[in-house]
């Protein structure tokens, strides 16, 4: 093993692009950017740009096309391709979704009564994505007496879904069309017949308006049921669990939501609200029998409280109970309704708890799943009239697994473990979990796994990853792809850091707006715990993060690029003034309260100070590797773009500075099961090469 690299960009001129200063002024205070101009997606300039910089990156990293083929074919070679879900029981039929040797695509099955019953074929994936660059089913809706099927379909990246409709005793797709819909946001009304959808801005690209169209007629015959007037709010739609009413839901991360309610039995009748929308105030629901259940931070309930309230006194908050009490030290993360249980998700020092409650006798229980860190969820349920709990488990050496869970006799029955091929045997990995204390004296959790016969001297090389956004939690779960790093002797570690929502809300509200810093310096404490630890070495410590989380390697590498020795930021949202300052981007005016909203001069100085672009300075950089999509409708490719361009005319090294434009993906990257395999082999690739490592 040695340090030197095989990719080299000396001798090979990187892409220049052309600087055209653009004045950005706002707060009396004018930031120049040179870059500015590479958000003309049609502009030849800028696709000339991209496809030279994708041509470099073939160039430079030349030297690794071995491994990064021998990386795939290992990664696809641990998948099972004939494989199929676990079925879920939904009334009369069993649901499933499967996958064909050589298919990219799901296919969507089911059977009528038993298992043993013949396959209907809902939907065909490698059929329908056949000889299209970009193929993604956005979920689907079945009317309630089983017959039609409603689905939606990207085949461009924008997650913009086109509706269609397919009768699933004849086969006949019916020529209903419905254009720029939210993908899986879908209800039918129980005359199966009337379906809801949500139509999205076509250049916000954010949810706005629900719709009820009936099977059959002209999409111009929609009728408009409900508008979100404040564009800081994220729409949902779907079918409860009873059945009896369809939710609309209005969501502002973090500050405040909302529920209409639909009566499916009469979907011609006016939305009813269940509670209007107060600052401060975000709530949940689910309903049962003749009331709902309410998971609410009511009365500074931070982490979140149980309450019930009977269907028609919805409104008055003086008649809602209080089910489950706020803990300061628990925090209530959602809820599975059933006919005589109630199953509680909840998270305690940073770990998922299953908490089991008879709704009879009101005795409990809690699942105990004996690993030192794993992440485990309750699974889909659709049946109300069932004392089997489905539950998924999966830990940093435990395979993605399936149980049923027998909510009365409390056995539990392991339904399907994810088959990992190529002799994995879990038993040659050992996980770990670390508290590390940051310089404001929180206590981080570090999930940690490596091969046992790893040496935990030093010498070690070491992928860390983290995300520590939108209070999403990053859980220890298994990654078969991670083996190939694993196996080559590196350590893998994921930084539960402030701005996810490990450690209970407190977690996430500490990692945003004005202490958005916090999830910067968290990451850079583990880095130094690990090392210090001799978990890795200082010279093979290296940094992985996407989207929000490519915003983070952004940061950490303006603040302390010395601590690593190469960094992936996939998709990386890295000018995040200027991007928040344009509320034509999509997605931007949701984001205020994540971020702030810099046309408040607090805020803008506040994300000025550790915006990743606008702090680009001349001095030495690690090794770098971008990637984002043509198409990307979250973090838009000009970003990176420009990002790049800037570091390029900046840094003062000779590293890698490489990016990966996938000139036909969004988001996601490339679609497909083993497409996205070839993204990943490509960034193993460039660590496992600056690690030194060579086979």
């Amino acid at each position: 093993m040695s340090n030197q690299s095989r990719m080299q960009n000396l001798g090979i001129n990187p892409p220049t692009v052309q600087q055209k200063p653009k004045e950005l002024t706002i707060h009396n205070h004018t930031r120049i950017d040179n870059y500015y101009w590479l958000n003309e997606q049609e502009n030849p300039e800028v696709l000339a740009y991209l496809n030279a910089e994708n041509a470099y990156l073939e160039q430079v990293m030349a030297p690794v096309k071995p491994l990064q083929e021998q990386l795939f074919q290992e990664m696809k070679g641990r998948i099972k391709e004939q494989d199929e879900s676990v079925p879920v029981k939904d009334g009369e039929y069993f649901y499933y979704v499967k996958y064909i040797e050589g298919g990219e695509y799901p296919i969507y099955c089911r059977k009528k009564g038993s298992l043993e019953a013949t396959e209907e074929v809902l939907l065909d994936g490698n059929e329908m994505g056949k000889g299209k660059k970009y193929f993604n089913i956005g979920g689907y809706e079945i009317t309630d007496d089983d017959s039609i099927i409603a689905y939606g379909v990207d085949t461009v990246s924008r997650r913009n879904y086109t509706v269609r409709f397919k009768n699933l005793i004849t086969g006949e797709i019916y020529k209903d069309q419905i254009k720029n819909t939210e993908g899986g946001s879908y209800a039918w009304a129980a005359d199966n017949k009337t379906f809801f959808y949500i139509l999205r801005d076509p250049k916000t690209l954010l949810g706005y308006q629900v719709w009820r169209h009936t099977l059959g007629t002209d999409t111009k015959n929609d009728v408009l049921v409900y508008e979100e007037k404040d564009n800081q709010y994220y729409m949902g739609l779907y079918k409860m669990k009873s059945k009896k009413y369809i939710a609309i839901v209005s969501d502002h991360n973090g500050i405040a939501s909302e529920y209409q309610l639909l009566d499916a039995n009469n979907p011609t009748r006016a939305c009813q609200t269940f509670l209007p929308r107060e600052r401060g105030h975000e709530y949940a629901i689910e309903h049962f029998e003749d009331k709902f259940y309410v998971r609410t931070n009511l009365n500074h309930a931070l982490n979140f409280k149980l309450m019930e309230v009977s269907e028609d006194k919805t409104a008055d908050l003086t008649s809602w109970k209080t089910v489950i009490e706020h803990r300061p030290e628990v925090y209530l993360e959602s809820m599975e309704v059933f006919k005589n249980h109630l199953v509680i998700q909840e998270i305690f020092q940073g770990l998922s708890q299953i908490r089991i409650i008879n709704q009879q006798t009101k005795e409990e229980h809690y699942l105990n799943f004996g690993e030192p860190t794993y992440d485990a969820n309750i699974g889909l349920n659709p049946s109300f009239n069932t004392s089997v709990l489905r539950f998924s488990y999966t830990s940093l050496t435990t395979p993605n697994s399936t149980f049923d869970y027998d909510m009365e006799t409390r056995v539990k029955e392991l339904k399907k473990q994810q088959t990992v091929l190529g002799g994995f045997d879990k038993e040659n990995y050992v996980s770990e979990r670390v508290f590390v204390t940051a310089r404001d004296g929180a206590n981080v959790p570090v999930s940690i796994v490596y091969r046992k016969d790893t040496k935990l001297d030093g010498t070690a090389p070491l992928l860390q990853y983290a995300y520590g956004s939108y209070g999403m939690s990053t859980e220890a779960a298994f990654g078969s792809s991670r083996l190939s790093l694993l196996n080559r002797g590196f350590v893998y570690a994921i930084a539960h850091i402030r701005g996810g929502q490990e450690m209970g809300r407190e977690w996430y509200e500490n990692g945003k707006m004005f202490k958005k810093i916090n999830t910067f310096y968290d990451f850079i404490d583990c880095s130094e715990f690990l090392i210090a630890n001799k978990y890795c070495s200082p010279e093979k410590l290296f940094a992985l993060g996407g989207s929000a989380g490519g915003l983070l390697m952004g940061a950490i590498i303006n603040l302390r690029p010395d601590l690593y020795r190469g960094v992936v930021a996939s998709v990386p949202f890295v000018d995040v003034v200027t991007t928040m300052l344009d509320d034509t981007i999509p997605l931007t005016t949701g984001e205020y309260e994540e971020w702030g909203n810099p046309n408040n001069k607090d805020s803008y100085e506040y994300m000025l100070s550790y915006s990743p672009y606008d702090n680009v300075e001349a001095k030495e950089y690690p090794n770098l590797l971008v990637t984002t999509g043509l198409h990307d409708s979250q973090v838009q490719y000009f970003e990176p773009a420009k990002w790049v361009a800037k570091l390029r005319s900046t840094k003062t090294d000779n590293n890698l500075l490489l990016m990966h434009i996938n000139m036909a993906a969004g988001h996601g990257g490339a679609s497909g099961r083993f497409a996205t395999l070839r993204e990943v082999a490509m960034e193993y690739a460039f660590l496992i090469d600056l690690a030194g490592i060579v086979e």
